[in-house]
């Protein structure tokens, strides 16, 4: 089986984005995340260190806000305000779902359109289902579409099996694919037989939160399978939506985790808040 690594398509994203930082902080504007984390998830936490490390790389600057997992609504929001209205903020990445019962949606209805940079505005929702060109996508559905255009993987009238959807990541992959000439079946709890659907599919994104439920009983020959989860199993170590043990022997080509979509995120992340740096000078 092919080994879809994200390492070189990073690579090649940051190439770009080194030399706009250095043109950028030469016009004296020094790009910058803020980070808004409740609670201390594995998987968020691991995101973070790998946001850390990537933008470590370039000399951009992250600054990280961690609340207790019992934190108020209130407390949050004020939290959430005080980075939205910092002027040195190009991008605000909050950490989701949050610890129940803490809803996101003040911080949806109030983010400021140009520090957006993982799909909160639902402005950016509507750019994304209309097709605009250029509109941003949330950091891991991008990463899906820059590793399937990395590999020349052809998505023109192929069949897509899209397991989840979030709007963090299945329902915009979903559009995204569509956009570019996939047929595209989004699968959920309520899907009836959702293995039936998996090995009907040519590429299958795997994207709904559970540790390695993508096993040898959804794939075929021939598939490509990405995997988006971040999950920790029972030895507490990382690991994907997909087994990518017990795939591994019958598909085509698959992403691992850690390693695969994960650090092209990370990448994505970066140009979103370069991008917001940009169009203040």
């Amino acid at each position: 089986m092919i080994r879809l690594g994200g390492k070189e398509v990073a690579d090649k994203i940051m190439e770009d984005l080194r030399v706009k930082v250095s043109e950028l902080k030469s016009k004296g504007v020094s790009p910058k995340l803020a980070i808004l984390r409740v609670g201390a998830r594995e998987d968020d936490l691991a995101y973070e260190r790998g946001v850390l490390k990537r933008f470590e790389t370039i000399d951009v600057e992250v600054e990280v806000t961690a609340l207790d997992a019992g934190v108020s609504q209130d407390e949050l929001d004020k939290a959430f305000d005080s980075i939205n209205n910092d002027p040195k903020v190009h991008g605000i990445l909050v950490f989701r779902p949050l610890p129940k019962p803490l809803s996101d949606e003040h911080m949806r209805r109030t983010i400021d359109p140009g520090k957006d940079v993982d799909f909160m505005d639902i402005r950016n929702m509507e750019n994304v289902l209309a097709g605009v060109p250029g509109a941003a996508a949330p950091c891991t559905a991008e990463a899906v579409m820059a590793l399937i255009k990395h590999y020349n993987i052809e998505t023109k009238g192929k069949k897509v099996t899209v397991v989840g959807r979030s709007l963090v990541i299945g329902k915009p992959v979903a559009l995204l694919l569509t956009t570019a000439n996939a047929t595209v079946t989004v699968c959920h709890t309520k899907t009836v037989d959702m293995e039936a659907e998996c090995r009907n599919a040519d590429i299958i994104v795997a994207c709904c939160g559970v540790a390695k439920l993508i096993n040898e009983n959804y794939v075929k020959p021939g598939q490509i399978v990405i995997d988006v989860g971040m999950n920790v199993d029972e030895n507490g170590k990382l690991c994907g939506d997909v087994d990518y043990e017990k795939v591994s022997g019958i598909a085509e080509a698959a992403t691992p985790v850690p390693g695969g979509v994960g650090s092209i995120t990370t990448a994505i992340l970066l140009k979103h808040v370069v991008d917001n740096a940009e169009r203040q000078v």
